[in-house]
């Protein structure tokens, strides 16, 4: 929990008051700390933050493209799809699942390379995975970097404001931020070469990665359906990037307390089960609060989890070698039952399945 409460760099506002509440910074402080932290002519370590938001306004002409020049019905309905629900359920399997908690292995670096590339590459992973990390931790406490409680903006700037880690760890700390990133297979910095880019990964590698995903994603949507598909789905990534930054406010219930009894069973912190992000995404938040390492999270016969479906598909064609499964310990400590995909047994809670 030490390691967790410096990891990420705090924000001039800071994370709580002197009588450790959190601060709520007004909406000029925290726009006042987002183009500070952009600024790439101030620090060349501002320059992660500064990328995430260049790939969203060079996907922007692509959707202007699409809306202005090759709009279609099929069209609109292949950019909903590809945002909504590829996009979505990527970052779920991918982002969430894997590189944050671990939930699964791959059983060699083939897939795992084909998971990390399946759509338009454009999170980066140690601004997800490492303050994913601290948010479980501190979830709704000062410190959490999408604490809903902040308001709005705190949460739709955070990725900017409150996620990156921290510029001025120590050699040993920075290793432990290096040991949670291992297995997701992203190249990190030596500590000399972190101490001058401030981040875990190095922009000449991060920034080909991208291009060549990008390239490959163009070419292909290209070759399938010409510059109308390609600008529909390159768009599409563009509002899904734009989208996805509202999630935790609206998954933490907008800093209120909004459970409710037999759908939410977590009471440790305010996450939500939400029934779109649950279709869509496989993220139901609540659910997965409850057992952040499990490769599924949607748990009850209504609760669809495309993200588990694609685990569970690559387990079974052997690209998946193990994966954790909390269904079961769900239903043993939540409805007092316990199930398999079929049947239904009112026997003693068993632990986690892990399948091998």
């Amino acid at each position: 929990m030490a390691f967790l409460n410096t990891v990420l760099e705090p924000p001039a506002y800071g994370w709580k008051d002197k009588f450790g509440d959190l601060v709520k910074p007004t909406n000029s402080q925290i726009i006042k700390e987002f183009f500070s932290r952009l600024n790439v002519f101030k620090s060349k370590k501002n320059w992660l933050s500064f990328l995430s938001w260049m790939m969203i306004i060079f996907l922007a002409p692509f959707l202007f493209l699409f809306l202005f020049k090759y709009f279609s019905i099929t069209g609109l309905v292949v950019a909903f799809v590809y945002s909504m629900i590829f996009m979505g359920t990527h970052g779920t399997i991918w982002h969430h699942r894997y590189c944050t908690h671990g939930a699964y292995k791959f059983s060699n670096n083939f897939w795992r390379f084909f998971t990390q590339n399946l759509t338009l590459k454009i999170i980066p992973e140690e601004i997800y995975a490492v303050s994913h990390h601290v948010h479980h931790a501190l979830s709704d406490q000062p410190g959490d970097p999408y604490n809903a409680q902040g308001g709005f903006l705190y949460c739709f700037l955070a990725d900017v404001n409150h996620q990156p880690i921290n510029r001025n760890m120590s050699e040993s700390n920075y290793a432990k931020c290096v040991n949670l990133m291992k297995h997701t297979g992203v190249t990190t910095n030596t500590y000399t070469q972190y101490k001058k880019w401030g981040t875990l990964v190095s922009p000449l590698r991060t920034i080909i990665g991208i291009i060549l995903n990008w390239s490959f994603w163009f070419a292909a949507f290209y070759l399938i359906g010409g510059p109308a598909l390609a600008c529909a789905v390159f768009g599409a990534a563009g509002f899904w990037a734009v989208g996805v930054r509202t999630f935790n406010y609206e998954g933490h219930g907008k800093g209120e307390d909004k459970r409710r009894d037999g759908v939410d069973y977590n009471r440790n912190d305010m996450s939500i089960n939400q029934i779109w992000p649950g279709f869509v995404a496989g993220e139901w938040h609540n659910n997965h609060h409850l057992y952040p390492k499990s490769a599924r999270s949607g748990f009850k016969p209504y609760q669809v989890d495309l993200a588990f479906y694609y685990i569970k598909l690559l387990s079974l064609i052997g690209a998946v070698s193990s994966y954790r499964d909390s269904k079961k310990e769900f239903y043993a400590d939540h409805c007092k039952v316990i199930v398999d995909d079929k049947n239904e047994f009112a026997v003693p809670k068993e632990s986690v399945l892990l399948v091998e």
